[in-house]
């Protein structure tokens, strides 16, 4: 298939940081947020699949490419407020989350009834521990001017890495990234190392909070990997169990990172079967 048309946009939100964003396809308006060491760019595959029915906007969040900087206030309420004005602007009332973003746009739905249906692929809602003691070294290396070991920092302790390699010796870890780690990937990731451990930390602040997500009025498609984790697949059951109106559902063969490259194109058909 030929590819879509991709019209380039920004505005400014409430606190005057400027929020881009691209828009391409036709149809009903449908916003889509990514998560978490990731520009929009990583999700191109899914909005071009997504963008045969919807008209899609996909944000790129602040922090990032064409966006603004987190600023030394940032919170998980500043990017409600970048949502809304997303949401103000183009009038969509579709949203699809993955990650981050999907707690992003969970906490919008609670407190503002401005999308009708939302699908979220393993959002950052935690129903259990965050582990945090990987925070403290992973901002001294960067500070350091050391973002390979800022990254094993996080992948050892964050709690999402295969087993095998969180049990990894640091050092061993840390040469075999600076070795085999270089190509576009880790040169889009770079720059968003410190905006990752912001984003951690106010996934962290939200831990007692799952029952507030009650709140949330929109229908809800809650996609999950059959590859992530046991315990990660048990929080989702209990992010189901709080939802008021919301459907589970295991992608096989899938893990965290389904929305992204050749398995987009899945997460997408299901996501178009239930936001149609």
């Amino acid at each position: 298939m030929s590819p879509l048309p991709v019209r380039q946009r920004a505005l400014f939100s409430a606190d005057g940081t400027q929020i881009g964003y691209q828009t391409m396809g036709a149809g009903p308006g449908l916003i889509v947020l990514g998560g978490a060491l990731r520009t929009a760019q990583d999700y191109l595959p899914l909005a071009s699949a997504l963008a045969r029915s919807f008209t899609v906007h996909l944000v790129e969040r602040r922090g990032r490419g064409a966006s603004g900087p987190q600023g030394a206030q940032y919170a998980l309420g500043k990017e409600v407020e970048d949502l809304r004005a997303v949401q103000a602007e183009t009038g969509a009332r579709l949203a699809f989350g993955h990650s981050y973003g999907g707690l992003v746009i969970l906490e919008t739905a609670r407190s503002f009834q401005v999308f009708d249906r939302i699908a979220v692929y393993e959002p950052g809602v935690p129903a259990g521990h965050v582990p945090t003691g990987w925070m403290a070294p992973y901002r001294e290396r960067l500070a350091a001017g050391d973002p390979y070991g800022a990254f094993v920092h996080f992948i050892r302790g964050s709690g999402g890495a295969p087993a095998f390699m969180a049990k990894l010796p640091y050092w061993y870890l840390r040469m075999a990234l600076r070795v085999g780690f270089r190509g576009p990937s880790w040169q889009r990731m770079r720059p968003l190392l410190e905006a990752n451990l912001a984003e951690h930390e106010q996934v962290a602040a939200q831990q007692g909070r799952l029952a507030a997500f009650s709140a949330v009025t929109a229908s809800v498609l809650l996609l999950c990997g059959g590859r992530s984790s046991r315990a990660s697949r048990e929080e989702f059951d209990a992010v189901r169990d709080t939802l008021p109106d919301v459907t589970l559902e295991t992608l096989d063969g899938l893990n965290h990172f389904g929305p992204e490259g050749k398995s987009a194109v899945v997460v997408a058909e299901r996501a178009l079967a239930f936001l149609r």
